[in-house]
């Protein structure tokens, strides 16, 4: 539990949903906290797979044949970064929503009081994690998981054979409303064909990716069910939060939104925000 115990927290161990259904969840959240006072912890997957593109990437990165090939959705986020294939199985995501002035000020300072429910919930997986001690270049810029690697919000594994550190987790913040988000990625298992094949023009081997990436069924021999109620019970834990639900009224703004925003072209391919 931190300091953020006292204000009204619920924990929404979300259903797999579209991704565009998922960024404006968000979007909603952030209207929650305002006008309900209730700030939002949650756990989600996706259904679909999709492959959520950073803000400011560039729709040309994308192979959008083998996206549509495999039936991989693709929407755009708000956070920038690279584009990260979010696969229905080997991914776990998580959303922390705040109003801005209850969190630090500091982005970094913000990072690490917002991945402690990560870092402690991988702890208990079983995992050596903690942020990247030193910088990695990039090996595919347009992928989140093969770009840089930054000490101030990628997590690492440090695996149990005593080979080098691997990312198993990118995070990242936006601020919309005066509210702040937090969003990441855990990887539970590794897709290189499918997290390769989503980008354009890549020369990255299956082999390569292997040697950035690391995942929790690696470490452990969590079932994936397992390891997301642990990542619940952390995020709860961390702002002693509720067991919560979306309400009707959300979910219905959220579908709009999504149609609206997160699932258009405009948005998607050209980042285009819709007029209200």
């Amino acid at each position: 539990m931190t300091e953020l115990a006292d204000p009204e927290w619920r924990l929404i161990r979300d259903d797999p949903r579209p991704g565009a259904t998922q960024m404006a969840l968000e979007e909603v959240a952030v209207r929650t906290a305002h006008e309900a006072d209730v700030r939002t912890v949650r756990t989600y997957g996706w259904e679909p797979s999709t492959l959520s593109l950073g803000y400011r990437q560039e729709a040309s990165s994308v192979d959008w044949e083998f996206c549509e090939r495999e039936g991989i959705d693709v929407t755009r986020r708000q956070t920038g970064g690279g584009g990260i294939y979010h696969d229905r199985y080997a991914d776990i995501s998580y959303t922390i929503v705040a109003p801005a002035e209850e969190v630090p000020g500091d982005l970094m300072e913000c990072y690490a009081l917002f991945c402690e429910p990560i870092l402690d919930a991988l702890d208990r997986m079983g995992l050596d994690a903690d942020f990247a001690e030193v910088p990695k270049a990039s090996i595919h810029r347009p992928s989140c998981y093969l770009r840089d690697v930054n000490p101030a919000h990628d997590v690492v594994v440090h695996p149990a054979d005593g080979g080098p550190s691997l990312k198993v987790s990118g995070n990242a913040q936006y601020r919309r409303r005066d509210a702040v988000i937090q969003h990441g990625s855990i990887s539970f298992d590794r897709e290189p064909e499918h997290h390769l094949g989503v980008f354009a023009d890549h020369d990255v081997s299956v082999e390569r990716f292997d040697e950035r990436v690391g995942c929790i069924t690696d470490e452990c021999d969590l079932v994936r069910d397992e390891a997301v109620s642990i990542l619940g019970d952390a995020l709860g834990e961390w702002c002693d939060a509720d067991e919560g639900s979306w309400s009707a009224d959300e979910l219905a703004a959220a579908r709009e939104l999504a149609a609206k925003k997160y699932d258009a072209e405009a948005w998607v391919e050209h980042r285009e925000t819709p007029t209200p």
